[in-house]
């Protein structure tokens, strides 16, 4: 992992990622105007479109490369061929485009941002994957519509698995456990008994990585960046830890010329 500054804004870098030189990027909360609380989709423009246009100037980039979909943590994914309205994205969870120029985002405040690149077909993704979305692998199914679509095989694929909750601070009640213990084999190693209850601490990183694993991408080949949005208060939004009305985190990932 590496952390670069643009203007006052802190963003973090996958190395895996940067190695083979695809843009990409994950913000923190330093260095947003209007209100800091940075939000990148909404009802209305007036509730992201600064943001955005932040964001842009970042990478020196337009807002209209900017593909956010309207995430409602479901387990669909849409390839994207060109620039398209956030409307087109409705209900959607994960992107995927081989098409130079567009920046696939997602934005994410505990969840967990996941990119993939696929080096040889040249084809990348960007998946926000909560809880429903891990219980109901849509890293998986991104996988293999990237497979289906694009001709990847998933050995060639390069992922990171980016800032969110981890296990010592998500615990969770019986409908997450049971939803877990029904879609993962190894769900003991993913589960971690709490204090309280019916309570246990569900490992998010590591039940997106063994998916992606089964899937057929190397381990090595997986990056997880490691950090917890709700321990590192100065670095990223928590929605569990500051409430649903706090900002999100975007991660961003560009296919160039």
């Amino acid at each position: 992992m590496e952390r670069i500054e643009l203007g006052h804004k802190s963003f973090l870098t996958f190395d895996k990622l940067r190695e083979v030189g695809v843009l990409h990027f994950t913000s923190t909360k330093q260095g947003w105007g209007n209100d800091g609380l940075a939000r990148f989709t909404g009802d209305a423009p007036e509730v992201y479109g600064s943001f955005r246009l932040e964001l842009a100037h970042a990478f020196k980039l337009s807002p209209e490369q900017l593909i956010f979909p309207r995430q409602t943590h479901s387990n669909q994914v849409q390839v994207v061929c060109q620039p398209t309205e956030t409307a087109n994205l409705e209900e959607t969870d994960a992107l995927i485009t081989n098409q130079p120029n567009i920046c696939l985002c997602v934005q994410t405040a505990d969840c967990v941002p996941i990119l993939l690149f696929d080096p040889v077909q040249q084809v990348i993704a960007a998946v926000h994957a909560g809880w429903r979305g891990t219980v109901s692998k849509l890293v998986s199914k991104t996988i293999h519509e990237m497979q289906r679509s694009f001709d990847t095989f998933p050995e060639d694929i390069i992922a990171g698995i980016g800032p969110s909750i981890h296990l010592h601070v998500y615990e969770v009640g019986k409908d997450v456990i049971r939803a877990v213990r029904e879609n993962f084999t190894e769900h003991r190693n993913l589960l971690k008994p709490a204090m309280a209850d019916g309570k246990a601490y569900f490992d998010l990183w590591a039940a997106n990585k063994a998916l992606m694993g089964e899937a057929g991408i190397p381990e090595d080949q997986v990056e997880i960046m490691g950090l917890c949005t709700y321990s590192h208060e100065s670095l990223f939004y928590s929605a569990r830890r500051d409430g649903v009305a706090t900002g999100r985190m975007v991660s961003g990932i560009m296919l160039g010329e």
